[in-house]
């Protein structure tokens, strides 16, 4: 009955959260999806994608939400009370959410270590597709459109529904050897090619102006053909404009695209790899700085060898000044290769940082389900309210915890300021006493939420201090 009552909230609460995650990102992304006339089912695509890729994150919020709706509801109608008239303890009680829910948990870890991958791959894919693909043809009247590769059109008024044109005005530039085509007339009609490859322009009454590119061998330079027409034809190809599906291939490295396995032996690779960069780069600081290595020179007699003091002294003025001049270059030559190594060390070990981020993400979330039930259900036979008011409030307040802190130690982590572990796992560290606390507390049936008690608790402790403060005030 229990398992029965939590299933409807969980599937509402899931879908809202994911929802509004989606629309999220949509908002995040409008500019780059407008006016670009992709075909709906593209969309599509590209929202189940992104839809997909949220899934890890919004099943703990849905399972914290159900479980203050479910257990608020039974408690708001009275039916735990012979539950536990019964003999039955809260424990008892939720037995049958808990093991549900560690399924549930168990299968998010393998959605976000089996199937996110390959979702994350599709939907980064698509949507570097989308972004890169250039706007869908819109002439506007009195404007020139650039969009197509090679032209600038502009018309003085344009009939959207005909496509008729008036005063066209087409720049064709494909070929800078050829020079440039101008094609002006008077009116046109606007059409696209059966297979929609083509914009077919009808054009009359016009001129053309065509730079032949052919040098004539005087200080003219190329000659112009000029010529007028009564009706002619220009084909425009658009194939530029189509969404072009980049190899998946280019993402699959990405980190966000492998398995816990493959960030195991993405991390390996790459410890190894620094490593080796560091000693090369150790090595040539210990080759081009002089402090890092014994100077030694021997006379110009082929005798013993001397200290730079000594050798600095047989050397003219000029000459000294010549060799100052290189440890100058030397040392700033020194401290940029200091400054590149820094940087680019500093790109490894962010790199290194973010694998390990998402290998540990990936059973954190699963374990945050497992943490939210512990804080949701037990707050529901708390407050012993359902429906979408209180609960919602609770839940967000929750939620915006743990998203605070994951978000902020995810960020020291990266800068290197704390590891991978226990950086990435501190918003569960946090929370864990809390759904503990809770759950204790709602089991002894403890007055959590009760104005009354807290009242009385201020009362005992003021009195208290009056006890402890009375014999110092008698002396």
């Amino acid at each position: 009955m229990i398992v029965k009552a939590f299933l409807g909230p969980l599937a509402i609460a899931f879908v809202i959260v994911v929802f509004i995650l989606v629309m999220q990102f949509l908002w995040k992304y409008v500019d780059d999806l407008m006016g670009k006339g992709l075909e709906w089912h593209v969309v599509a695509e590209l929202l189940v994608y992104a839809a997909a890729s949220f899934v890890p994150l919004a099943l703990p919020l849905a399972i914290l939400l159900s479980g203050i709706m479910t257990l608020g509801g039974l408690g708001e109608n009275s039916e735990l009370i012979p539950m536990r008239g019964a003999g039955l303890g809260l424990p008892r009680i939720l037995l049958p959410l808990g093991a549900f829910v560690a399924v549930l948990s168990v299968g998010s870890f393998y959605f976000s270590n089996n199937l996110l991958p390959v979702a994350n791959l599709k939907f980064k894919s698509l949507l570097w597709d989308v972004t890169e693909k250039k706007p869908a043809l819109n002439i506007t009247p009195g404007v020139f459109y650039n969009g197509i590769e090679g032209f600038s059109i502009r018309v003085s008024d344009k009939n959207a529904d005909t496509g008729e044109l008036t005063d066209v005005l087409i720049y064709d530039h494909r070929s800078n050897a050829r020079g440039t085509t101008v094609i002006r007339a008077k009116e046109g009609r606007m059409q696209r090619s059966a297979n929609g490859h083509f914009l077919l322009l009808t054009l009359e009454n016009g001129r053309v102006y065509d730079e032949s590119g052919l040098s004539t061998g005087t200080r003219g330079g190329s000659p112009l053909v000029r010529g007028t027409f009564v009706k002619d034809k220009v084909a425009i190809d658009l194939s530029g404009l189509g969404l072009k599906r980049t190899d998946e291939d280019l993402f699959k490295d990405n980190y966000r695209m492998l398995t816990m396995s493959q960030l195991t032996a993405n991390m390996d690779s790459l410890r190894q790899r620094m490593e080796d960069r560091r000693a090369e780069q150790l090595a040539h600081a210990r080759t081009s700085l002089a402090l890092l290595r014994p100077f030694a020179m021997r006379d110009n007699t082929g005798g013993a060898e001397t200290s730079m003091h000594a050798y600095l002294s047989g050397l003219t003025f000029d000459q000294r000044a010549g060799v100052f001049n290189m440890a100058m270059d030397m040392a700033r030559a020194n401290a940029r290769f200091m400054e590149n190594t820094a940087t680019e060390m500093d790109g490894r070990r962010s790199l290194l940082a973010k694998h390990a981020v998402e290998w540990h993400r990936k059973p954190m979330l699963a374990a945050a389900c497992l943490i939210f039930f512990l804080i949701g259900a037990p707050l529901g036979a708390i407050i012993r309210k359902g429906g979408m008011g209180l609960p919602v409030v609770a839940a967000v307040i929750f939620f915006l915890i743990f998203h605070i802190v994951s978000f902020s130690t995810e960020k020291l982590v990266i800068a290197g300021e704390v590891g991978a572990w226990p950086g990435m796992w501190v918003s569960s560290m946090v929370l864990l006493p809390i759904g503990l606390w809770i759950t204790w507390k709602a089991s002894t049936d403890s007055p959590l939420f009760e104005r009354d008690a807290y009242h009385r608790g201020w009362e005992r402790l003021r009195s208290a201090l009056r006890r402890n403060a009375h014999p110092t005030a008698l002396q």
